[in-house]
Order: structure tokens, then sequence, then C-alpha cells
């Protein structure tokens, strides 16, 4: 399995999906789909009850949000969003808002109540580590 560190996520392993090639200054690795893989990484991310600073910095990059544009979003300060990211303690009505805009950015059509709703409900299970692979429908969490 690959240990995908790239990402910015360390619980992230791949179980296919890549290629690995020895090159002089080392070994050079080449994901399959890197956008579906990142679609899938930050589905899984949403779709739970909280997150961590690192997950909350995937998403926001994913979605092309800087920390100043979050923050403006939210009425936060740029300094407060830059914390929760470094430190990793991310409020829950901020994991809300992220979450059901980069749902709603993905599928298009959620209605944002409605996912807040089933967001401020769901619990966070303690996972050490994600890991996901490459199928013919394309990238997915492995059971």
């Amino acid at each position: 399995m690959y240990h995908y560190t790239e990402s910015g996520l360390h619980n992230v392993w791949l179980s296919n999906g890549y290629k690995i090639r020895k090159c002089d200054d080392g070994d050079a690795v080449a994901i399959m789909d890197a956008d579906g893989l990142h679609q899938v990484i930050g589905r899984s991310i949403a779709s739970k009850g909280y997150m961590t600073g690192k997950e909350f910095r995937f998403l926001r990059k994913e979605l092309d949000l800087s920390q100043n544009r979050f923050a403006n979003w939210i009425g936060m300060s740029v300094d407060m969003v830059s914390k929760w990211e470094r430190l990793g303690r991310v409020p829950k009505s901020a994991c809300r808002v992220i979450q059901a805009i980069y749902l709603e950015k993905i599928d298009g059509n959620v209605k944002i109540t409605e996912l807040i709703e089933r967001l401020a409900n769901l619990d966070r299970e303690n996972e050490n580590r994600v890991v996901f692979e490459d199928t013919n429908e394309g990238w997915r969490e492995a059971a």
C-alpha cells in the first residue's frame, strides 16, 4: 500500500491506483485519476461529523478558498482559521459550513439546510487509517 501524504493528510493509504517508478533521485509516484481520488477523499471527510485541522484545510483547498476568503464568509479572522488548521481544533459550526459547501459543489443539488442538519447529528468515529482503492468505477473508500 502507498501512504498518500501528498494530500496533506497523514491517514490516507492507497491500495492501488498508483505506479512507482525508480529514478536516479529516488522513487517517483504517479497517481491514476488524482482528481477522482481527491473528490472521494473530500466526500469521506465531508460526510463525517467532525474533522481535524488538516482535513479542514484539505476541503478548503479543494474548494479553492483562501483562509482569508473563508474567514470573511463566516465572519472570523484569518488568524483564527489559521489556528484551527494548525492546532486541529475546528469548531463544529465551521466544520458544518465547509462540509455543506463542499458537498454542494460536488453534488450540485444538495439542500444546505438539510445537509447541515444531517451533519449536526453525526459523531465522528476515531479512525487511525483510511484506505482508498481505485476501481473500474473510480476511486472509493475501501471496505
